[in-house]
């Protein structure tokens, strides 16, 4: 179920609205006719990604656009080579 509150309604009868929406309900708060916030249960919010996940990530592009100069030559490989002369 889903409904819309002025900020100052939502103001005054917070806890009563934190009830609604803990039995599911999403509540979009408004400010002179324009949303402004939607009170959501924890359950219908996409989970924040971890650090270690987003570090991980990273990595993964990192190593799949690494630059090349020419077929299956990295710079890190060339940068390598040269510490061993």
């Amino acid at each position: 179920m889903e409904s819309s509150i002025g900020s100052y309604e939502a103001k005054t009868h917070l806890p009563q609205l934190l009830e609604r929406v803990a039995k599911g309900e999403r509540i979009t708060i408004m400010k002179r006719g324009v949303p402004m916030a939607v009170l959501v249960p924890p359950e219908s919010v996409k989970p924040q990604t971890t650090p270690k996940d987003a570090v991980q990530a990273m990595k993964r592009f990192q190593k799949e656009s690494a630059p090349t100069l020419g077929p299956g030559i990295t710079i890190r490989e060339m940068i390598e080579e040269g510490r061993r002369f």
